[in-house]
């Protein structure tokens, strides 16, 4: 799984499977969910993200911290 923020465009990625997306559905505004060939979601895009995320309340829980893997963008 990896979560990607693309500041130029102001949107957050939420990679959940490395599969090719065949379909997408809008559930909210702004929120999109994408699908794979068996109707799985493969990840979800939130555009206008500093909008809608609050990225200073951004609590980590319950989760292998340890196992994470934190990049910069290039």
């Amino acid at each position: 799984m990896k979560i990607i923020y693309y500041s130029e465009d102001d949107i957050i990625y939420i990679d959940l499977q490395d599969k090719p997306s065949m379909e997408s559905e809008e559930v909210s505004p702004g929120i999109v969910i994408d699908f794979d060939e068996n109707g799985v979601p493969v990840g979800i895009e939130i555009s206008n993200a500093s909008q809608k995320v609050r990225f200073k309340d951004l609590e980590i829980i319950n989760l292998p911290i340890s196992d994470f893997i934190f990049k910069k963008a290039a």
